[in-house]
Order: C-alpha cells, then structure tokens, then sequence
C-alpha cells in the first residue's frame, strides 16, 4: 500500500474481472480483511414494464397525479 492509501490491483485479476480504469469500489474492513466490490450502476432493462405495471396499479387504485404529488409534498415536510 502508498503513503496515500492506494492500492494495486494485478494486472491478471483486472484482466479476469474486467476491471477499467477509473471503476468505482466500495471498500469494507474488519479485522485482519479488507474487501473492495465494485459499484456499477442499475440496469434499467426492465424499467419500462416495471412503470407500465406502477402505472396500471395506480390506475386500478384510482391515483391521480396530484394524490402522487400531495404524497410527494407531505414525505419532504
């Protein structure tokens, strides 16, 4: 480990996780253990079904628009 906390990581293991340059970690510790997982983002491949069917509940429900927004207003206060 640097004088500034960095760490490297084998070129071998970036090879075989496909790490990139400039990858996000969380780093957790405990003891004598220290784990890096990588942060990637969510994948919004079924986003679309997943509003389609928030969507109809609200519909079935009789949610309007500014039930949503009322909702919205008093969680901030």
């Amino acid at each position: 480990m640097s004088s500034r906390g960095q760490v490297v990581i084998p070129f071998d293991v970036r090879e075989q996780l496909g790490l990139k340059e400039g990858e996000k970690f969380v780093v957790v510790g405990g003891e004598d253990t220290v784990i890096l997982k990588k942060v990637t983002m969510p994948s919004f491949k079924n986003f679309d079904k997943l509003l389609q069917k928030t969507q109809q509940f609200a519909k079935e429900k009789g949610i309007t628009k500014a039930d949503v927004e009322g909702a919205v207003k008093r969680a901030r206060k």
